[in-house]
């Protein structure tokens, strides 16, 4: 790809730049065509012109409620509104200490649920921070380097590795590019891009042919035409999605507020009646009558219990902490111990997000590979004995040559393991230094890099005592059909049984295990290059490796966990639907020997949301899902009365986060638009630490529900006292300032041990 431009830019027809429909679906010269632009890009002076109508290429800010009107909303309560109206008359009475306790209990309860509240519209202010500030685009016949937010729909920008995508582009020209789009799609593999347009109905994560706002070219450069900007690219359609997305009350305030109406209609009715039979009956004074209605109804009013159920939590978020699990509003701890179903994100939270070389299958035989992650720490058996490389050619063959053509490596960084290069690369490099391979006395002569459109990599190598060889690492289709032979029990090469080869691809595929294949040719002494052609054909097949992102250990026993505790844990990801199976029967969110219930992202498209309802419950599996799916399968399940934990590390999954009962966000790999959306954090991104979260918030909504229990009794005999009084005709034994004092002091104070009760025992 040249960066030099023409004298001339090709001229791009003025008029306005509607977003052509679709656009990874319609080849490139379409879109230019609907974008009425060119690939020599805009003129300066048509740039301007469709910036002032396009706007801005950044995300609107959406409004807010002033602090104030938050400040208000904490007052929204029907037993707040009974203390206030009993202040009110305390006013017109003149008894100005009553009103000055009564109004002070009643904001000093607005104020700590004002402090305390989470600020999820942070999230929006995450996404903004994940836009590119500037962007290469050729304006004028000319590469510039332009501001990102003047970009509009019809310029041509240019990426490269490690830039940020600065707008939604489909690509016109791409040179080995691969990008970095998990914020997006979930995808823990970077994704591999080309200019061919896709199907119509192709999901986020296939969709190719596009680059989307916000994501990282993580190898190789490309040229792409701008299609949206701001609020209609991908990542502005999710801020939207996050602005309009209601969150549920906790499944503890839901029952407060329905207890709270009950009781204030009780209150009124029975302040009533006191007021008839004092009026009637004993010919009360009407001063006296209203001091005794404010002291009934401020009895029976629990005002100490905002603050003792403010302070449990606190204690809770404090435990929880201790666990990894950091929350960020206090109500999502007790409605953490009301989940009945958690939606958890596959890579890296129920799995390590460390490939791992399970398999190596050659023309011999099929070994096993022990260990996970990068850590070098296992063996290589056959049929559960230790198999080694001498006693085994064909393997040493594989191995050597996956490790020589390998540009990855695994390094020991502070007791912990990981991989410098591409992940799939380094779990072929934890296999060498597991197998004992050394290929540091192999020289590197000449090397063709890996290419999404060939998808393999070759290398001209120098082995001592063995001369040149080309060896070729790749998908095995593509070596498959480069090669004629391969290589025999007594290391000659035989004809190459293709069928083998191919059910043997489909069976470790089968098992979601991803597959890469080693072959290679003697090549003359004095080769010194290596062009494609020289791979072309005539090559010995090695073998296959099949490489997995394995299961945390810790999660397979949280997710047994989670089922024994009435707990359904269903996995939503952006992986192929047989991969997330497969990993699926390993953790055990279904019988490993039972059928998988499963839902794709293209099979959800085509439901409506009446059919996802009637399914949702049996379905275990989504795979290859999109933002809306994901709403969509958490609101289908609460509709079922389900309280519904979701987790999440992308942006795509804030908006699921805030919709969810409790949003669960990644503390290493979470982007901040996820953690500002989330209620709880988690330190460790382990699964294992949601169950712990779990089973301490069910601890902690068990203490609340004794702490009510507790509090009752003790406002109903206080309330009982004035209505027997007043029934007799006797004096009021209490003053409102008195059961104040008893509420708020004596009652809090002695309910409070029920905070740190443990568990119940099951």
């Amino acid at each position: 790809m040249t960066t030099s431009a023409p004298a001339t830019p090709s001229p791009a027809p003025a008029g306005p730049a509607p977003d052509a429909p679709r656009p990874y679906a319609e080849p490139p010269a379409a879109v230019l065509s609907a974008l009425r632009s060119s690939d020599g890009g805009l003129g300066t002076s048509e740039a301007e012109r469709r910036l002032a109508e396009h706007g801005p290429n950044r995300l609107p800010t959406p409004p807010r409620p002033s602090a104030l009107r938050r400040l208000l909303g904490h007052f929204d309560d029907i037993l707040i509104y009974i203390l206030l109206a009993s202040a009110v008359l305390k006013a017109i009475l003149g008894d100005w200490i009553d009103f000055t306790v009564i109004l002070a209990v009643a904001v000093i309860n607005a104020a700590v649920g004002f402090l305390q509240e989470g600020q999820a519209e942070r999230a929006l202010d995450g996404i903004r921070t994940m836009l590119s500030l500037d962007a290469q685009a050729r304006r004028d016949g000319e590469w510039q380097v332009v501001d990102a937010e003047s970009l509009v729909p019809g310029d041509v920008v240019r990426v490269r590795s490690g830039d940020r995508v600065p707008a939604d582009l489909r690509l016109i020209d791409a040179t080995n590019l691969q990008v970095e789009e998990a914020a997006l799609t979930g995808e823990s593999v970077a994704a591999s891009k080309h200019v061919d347009p896709v199907g119509p109905d192709a999901g986020l994560g296939d969709r190719t042919s596009m680059l989307y706002s916000g994501t990282i070219v993580a190898v190789g450069t490309g040229v792409g035409v701008v299609t949206a900007t701001g609020a209609g690219t991908e990542i502005g359609r999710i801020q939207s999605m996050i602005a309009e997305v209601d969150h549920l009350d906790t499944p503890l305030s839901r029952q407060l507020a329905k207890f709270g109406k009950t009781l204030s209609l009780g209150i009124l009715a029975m302040a009533a009646f006191m007021l008839v039979i004092g009026r009637v009956i004993h010919d009360f004074d009407l001063p006296d009558l209203v001091s005794a209605a404010i002291g009934f109804a401020v009895a029976a009013v629990p005002e100490g219990l905002p603050a003792l159920v403010t302070v449990t939590l606190a204690l809770g978020v404090q435990q929880m902490a201790r666990r990894n699990a950091i929350t960020r509003k206090l109500t999502a701890v007790e409605a953490l111990g009301s989940v009945t179903t958690i939606c958890s994100d596959k890579t890296g939270t129920l799995t390590k997000n460390e490939m791992t070389t399970r398999t190596v299958v050659t023309p011999v035989a099929t070994y096993a590979v022990e260990g996970l992650g990068y850590a070098p720490e296992g063996r290589v058996t056959l049929d559960g004995r230790p198999a080694s490389l001498d006693a085994h050619p064909d393997l040493r063959a594989l191995v050597t040559a996956a490790a020589a053509c390998n540009d990855a490596r695994v390094v020991q960084d502070g007791g912990q393991w990981r991989v410098v290069g591409q992940p799939t690369e380094g779990a072929v490099a934890a296999l060498a230094m597991k197998a004992g391979a050394d290929v540091g006395d192999v020289r590197r002569v000449a090397v063709l890099p890996f290419e999404s459109a060939t998808k393999y990599m070759a290398t001209l190598d120098e082995v001592p005592g063995a001369g040149r060889r080309v060896r070729v690492v790749g998908a095995p289709d593509r070596l498959l059909d480069r090669c004629t032979h391969q290589l025999g029990a007594g290391g000659a090469p035989e004809p190459l049984d293709r069928a083998r080869w191919e059910a043997e691809i489909d069976r470790i595929g089968g098992q979601g295990l991803r597959t890469l294949a080693a072959a290679e040719r003697p090549a003359a002494d004095d080769a010194d290059a290596l062009d494609p052609a020289d791979v072309e054909g005539g090559l010995t097949f090695l073998g296959v490796l099949g490489i997995v992102d394995p299961p945390r250990p810790e999660a397979v026993q949280a997710i047994a966990d989670c089922h024994r505790a009435g707990i359904r844990v269903k996995m939503i990801t952006g992986d192929h639907v047989g991969t997330a199976t497969a990993i699926a029967r390993e953790l055990g969110i279904v019988a490993a020997d039972g059928d998988v219930h499963a839902l794709t992202g293209t099979e959800l498209e085509a439901m409506t949301q009446e059919q996802l309802r009637t399914r949702v419950r049996e379905v275990d599996v989504y795979a290859r899902t999109s933002p809306e799916h994901k709403i969509r399968i958490v609101r289908a399940l609460q509709s079922h009365g389900e309280v519904v934990a979701m987790t999440g590390d992308g942006v795509n999954d804030a908006p699921a986060l805030t919709r969810a009962d409790v949003g669960v966000a990644m503390g290493i790999k979470g982007t901040e638009a996820t953690k500002e959306a989330a209620e709880i954090v988690l330190a460790d991104d382990n699964f294992a630490s949601i169950e712990r979260a779990v089973e301490e918030g069910r601890r902690i909504y068990d203490n609340i529900r004794k702490s009510v229990v507790f509090l009752l009794p003790t406002n109903g005999a206080q309330s009982l006292v004035i209505l027997v009084a007043v029934l007799f005709g006797l004096a009021l034994p209490l003053a409102p300032v008195q059961i104040l004092w008893v509420n708020l002091v004596t009652a809090v104070t002695l309910s409070l041990a029920l905070a740190y009760e443990p568990a119940e025992r099951a």
